[in-house]
């Protein structure tokens, strides 16, 4: 037996993997990648793909950093692990937590480090709850989300998500979620209503149903500045302003949900800057660390903390903690992550970049008869396709065309993952214009032969 096969043995007999169907597995096997190269991965058999995902959003700096690299060996011959229990700081963590507070757009914020983008999101959820206990208004539990939204795997980030998918075989969501209008411009607007009445429209839609379920009854309202997994929607402009006044009038919190946007995706530093959104909390994780070590962040305003400091006003200590949360090591990669971001301006190269990702797609694919929108801000960008053009229609289910995409792409050299209907690209930082050229001619191929299918 070849050491590739035993490996795809080995991991069909013991290895459960995220998001895949165990049927395809038993029966096509793993696809092993061994290595990364910039923005490449690279498989067993040596075949190279450009990742137009930069993985799972996340690595915003390529596969492999030997700066990196060196930065977390001598933090793990220094440090190895410690906690923040008990008032425990190491010197990186508190040097990141410094930097994120004066990078995110909340005034004097104060930042809480866990290990993952659900458990940032579980953290966000628990202080708005905390903070209307403090506030004399316990029976402020629930919590706003949107259609096709994504927050996470865990069980109330899951339940957060508006993706049956993620629901369907662990009895979800929990009580508590009130489910509003996904902001999709290309799909939710009406015939001859501008983007700006689309946004007036879903802030109505927002006020009745919290007017339906009692503001008394409602905690926060959370969403991405643009939601990635439903495919790069990015809303009306003026969108996250009139969600802004409605909660105030209500009192209710808002919470963003920057786990992809954060971090110079956008073309800003965070998708709210980008979005004109002005948050309570935020979730930080993926971009935070180019996903070198799994870390996360909220940060939170003074009133936030202030409720925190007086729950505990009698010695009691905060009731919230990972095990993991400001690991050393993981400190000192997000601290050399953020140098390099600016050492490369990051915001300038993000936004030629993705202006070069945008316009390439567009011309590649303006005379493509199954694309019906393309789409995006900053460097993360999403194709929709269609059946008709006209009518918007998709393509039936048992036609697999996202399957068929992601399987020409390995055929090509690239590393797909189409969010249902739209194919997303959120490619590395590090993209050349070569590379960027690249991905808008190979998926312009396969798009164009899927069409004449």
């Amino acid at each position: 037996m070849t050491h590739s096969n035993f490996l795809r043995e080995r991991d069909i007999r013991f290895h459960l993997h995220s998001q895949t169907n165990p049927e395809a597995l038993r029966r096509d096997g793993p696809i092993i990648i061994e290595r990364g190269e910039g923005p490449y991965v690279i498989g067993e058999d040596g075949k190279r793909y450009l990742d137009v995902m930069a993985g799972l959003w996340c690595a915003s700096l390529g596969f492999e950093n030997e700066r990196i690299a060196g930065v977390a060996a001598r933090a793990y011959r220094s440090l190895a692990y410690y906690h923040s229990f008990s008032g425990r700081a190491s010197p990186d963590a508190i040097d990141v937590a410094a930097s994120i507070a004066q990078r995110v757009p909340i005034e004097n914020a104060r930042i809480y480090f866990a290990t993952s983008g659900s458990e940032a999101i579980e953290t966000m959820i628990k202080l708005a709850w905390l903070y209307f206990r403090g506030r004399g208004q316990p029976e402020r539990r629930k919590i706003i989300a949107r259609d096709r939204a994504f927050h996470g795997s865990t069980i109330f980030a899951a339940s957060l998500t508006g993706l049956p998918h993620m629901h369907r075989e662990f009895g979800l969501p929990l009580g508590g979620i009130v489910r509003v209008s996904c902001p999709d411009t290309y799909r939710g607007r009406i015939a001859g209503e501008s983007e700006d009445q689309f946004a007036d429209r879903l802030a109505a839609e927002l006020d009745e149903a919290i007017v339906a379920e009692g503001p008394e009854t409602i905690a926060a309202f959370i969403a991405e500045p643009i939601n990635a997994g439903a495919g790069v929607i990015v809303p009306p402009d003026t969108y996250f302003e009139k969600v802004r006044a409605v909660l105030d009038k209500y009192g209710i919190l808002l919470l963003a949900d920057e786990v992809v946007c954060g971090f110079g995706r956008t073309g800003e530093w965070f998708g709210c800057q980008a979005m004109g959104m002005k948050p309570d909390m935020m979730a930080m994780a993926k971009g935070l660390s180019s996903s070198y070590f799994p870390i996360s962040a909220v940060a939170l305003t003074p009133e936030i903390y202030e409720a925190i400091d007086a729950a505990n006003a009698h010695g009691t200590n905060f009731g919230h903690g990972f095990t993991n949360s400001a690991h050393p090591v993981g400190a000192a990669i997000v601290r050399e992550v953020l140098a390099i971001y600016d050492e490369m301006n990051l915001l300038e190269r993000v936004s030629r970049q993705g202006k070069l990702l945008r316009e390439r797609l567009s011309e590649e694919l303006s005379d493509c008869s199954i694309v019906g929108d393309v789409r995006g801000r900053g460097l993360m960008a999403g194709v929709e396709i269609v059946e008709d053009r006209n009518s918007k229609a998709v393509f039936a289910v048992e036609k697999a065309v996202p399957a068929q995409i992601e399987r020409m792409g390995m055929d090509y050299g690239l590393m797909l993952r189409p969010q249902g209907n739209t194919v997303t690209f959120c490619p590395p930082f590090i993209v050349t214009d070569e590379q960027v050229e690249e991905m808008a001619n190979k998926v312009g191929a396969i798009l164009r032969e899927i069409s004449s299918l």
